[in-house]
């Protein structure tokens, strides 16, 4: 018996420290237990005839709490695994669905057993929450019990024991008893309140189950700043195999984390400051996106279960990139944002006065007989005057039916796939000037003017405008390869040439006043019938857009500075040269050794 008791002041103080599913013990009964300990040290000496009832009415209730009662809970914890497991290869087998029109039947059968799995999955999560709530009402009454029966017991059989502690523990004892009653009346209450919440759950409607059954019309919420939910992320296994693995994915400030199942936490995943997100075709699967890093490689490829996350995902990327996370009021610059996007497409009346900051467009020196950009302010134009409303824009790079005629004239067999033969290498062989920059194809629409540098700034803001309002977010990337007689737009893969614009019809260009990776020009061409036009194109770069309109800018010098020798030898002493005798631009390191151009121009190509 003196064992016995001792054994349980030790498993008194214990409960103390044992780990329940949801937390600990609470402090009050933690205190009581404690005090139960104390007097069952003093009661020690007078109980050891009473070892058989004890064990019998104290060890066998604790024993039974310990086995029983948190073995179920851990037998529902791996049901609960088991029902998560089966979900994960339904939607699995769902995500591997084919974009193209599949079979109706086949894919009625799949979303049925996706549905099916989560209608499994959902009850065993809820037999699995029942079970943990009713474990924090029976710990806190399983060791309470036993305690109760052993100290009555000990007051009846032994009189000397009632005569020595019944006055001081007839009162403890009955607000223990109280307790004890108050515990099991919550724990009732909440059993009812939670197999009313079962019922409502079975008999709701199936679609809430079956992914993507809003996919006609679902609500989008464009303006957050942080998401998290479970995407299928694409991992390389060879050369040429891939493996896709769902895992759960949320951002935090301006990272993506990733938290496997059964981790205990996240891990960085992808630093999203000014990374870019599109959409892309990966596999055949439906609802893929991939982050490119700031230098422009290729990072993560993810893929959402629905067209609702699919494009929340890519709008949150997008806001968070921005890093609008760091402003005072991060939901109220996403909501501006948005809204600015919107209202950017419906043409303005005029143009405010922009910023007093010379950039390369504007920098660049008048010829004398040919002044390249106008001196003067285009601040009192009408935006109908730079771009006439309702024009199209182009979101693709394709060749213009005459420019394609005049590529392949002359004799040369033409190529079907619109893309012009690599025959200009001996023409870069002899330009002075060749630099090179990755970038990104926005779009390009018709202009009505090419006077000022603001028909660029306008038709910068539609494009991206209407990009946002229809949710483009694909981008053709590009080699853009400057050159003093053309510009070239080379494909990094094939390299061949795109597009070219010889460099006298490029008559404006200019780098974005606020976002300065993104660059403009406009192109005027002379058309057969003696027409004119001209068309403005819009480019997101890797490198600052000033870097490409100084290489433009240089270009256009070159061009001039050939006219007459003088000037051509002059340039050319001022302006470096590489080992083959062409221009080149300073990098990194010569501007922090303090090698900056006269005019405020930038010299990173």
């Amino acid at each position: 018996m003196c064992l016995a008791t001792q054994q349980l002041s030790k498993q008194l103080l214990a409960y103390e420290k044992q780990h329940f599913a949801l937390g600990k013990g609470d402090e009050e009964v933690i205190s009581t237990l404690h005090y139960f300990s104390k007097v069952v040290d003093e009661l020690n000496i007078l109980h050891s005839e009473l070892a058989k009832q004890l064990a019998d009415t104290m060890v066998l209730p604790i024993i039974q709490f310990r086995e029983k009662d948190l073995t179920e809970v851990s037998t529902l914890k791996d049901l609960f695994g088991i029902a998560s497991n089966e979900h994960d290869v339904s939607m699995a087998k769902y995500s591997r669905l084919p974009k193209r029109k599949e079979n109706e039947k086949l894919k009625t059968e799949v979303a049925k057993e996706v549905a099916n799995a989560r209608r499994k999955q959902h009850l065993s999560s809820l037999q699995y929450y029942c079970a943990l709530n009713a474990l924090q009402y029976r710990k806190r009454v399983a060791m309470m019990e036993p305690m109760l029966g052993y100290t009555r017991g000990q007051i009846n059989f032994f009189k000397k024991g009632a005569e020595m502690f019944s006055k001081r523990m007839d009162s403890f004892l009955s607000s223990v008893s109280d307790m004890v009653q108050s515990i099991q009346g919550e724990l009732e209450a909440e059993a009812e309140k939670m197999r009313v919440s079962q019922q409502d759950l079975i008999t709701v409607n199936e679609s809430v189950y079956t992914p993507d059954s809003d996919v006609t019309s679902p609500a989008i919420n464009r303006n957050l700043i942080q998401k998290a939910g479970y995407l299928n992320l694409r991992n390389k296994t060879g050369l040429v195999t891939t493996t896709w693995e769902r895992l759960y994915f949320f951002t935090q400030g301006g990272n993506l984390m990733c938290q496997p199942r059964g981790a205990v936490a996240g891990g960085l995943i992808q630093d999203l400051d000014n990374c870019s997100v599109m959409a892309v075709d990966c596999e055949d699967r439906r609802y893929c996106f991939q982050i490119t890093t700031p230098t422009g490689k290729a990072g993560i490829t993810l893929q959402a279960e629905s067209k609702k996350e699919y494009e929340e995902w890519i709008c949150a990327i997008n806001n968070i990139s921005r890093q609008i996370y760091l402003t005072d009021n991060p939901e109220a610059a996403a909501i501006k944002l948005n809204q600015t996007a919107l209202q950017a497409v419906t043409p303005i009346t005029s143009f405010g006065k922009k910023h007093e900051v010379r950039h390369p467009s504007q920098n660049v020196k008048n010829m004398e007989n040919d002044k390249i950009i106008p001196s003067e302010s285009a601040s009192n134009q009408e935006s109908t005057q730079l771009i006439a409303p309702g024009t199209p824009i182009q979101f693709d790079i394709v060749l213009p039916a005459m420019e394609f005629l005049d590529q392949n004239r002359g004799g040369r067999r033409a190529n079907p796939f619109g893309e012009s033969e690599d025959s200009s290498k001996d023409e870069e062989e002899d330009s002075l000037l060749q630099q090179m920059f990755i970038v990104r194809f926005l779009g390009s629409m018709a202009v009505q003017s090419d006077a000022t540098s603001e028909v660029i700034y306008e038709a910068m803001r539609q494009v991206l405008a209407a990009r946002a309002i229809h949710n483009i977010f694909r981008m053709t990337e590009s080699h853009l390869m400057v050159t003093s007689k053309n510009l070239r737009l080379i494909d990094p893969q094939t390299q061949v040439t795109r597009t070219s614009f010889d460099l006298p019809t490029v008559t404006q260009f200019a780098a974005h006043q606020d976002n300065r990776r993104l660059i403009g020009f406009v192109v005027h061409l002379s058309e057969p019938l003696g027409e004119e036009s001209m068309s403005a194109y819009v480019f997101e770069s890797n490198t600052e857009g000033e870097k490409i309109c100084y290489a433009i800018s240089l270009g256009k010098e070159i061009i001039e500075a050939k006219k007459d020798p003088a000037a051509l030898a002059q340039l050319m002493k001022s302006v470096p040269f590489t080992n083959d005798g062409k221009f080149i631009l300073l990098n990194d390191a010569s501007e922090e050794d303090g090698a900056i151009r006269e005019e405020g121009e930038e010299s990173e190509a």
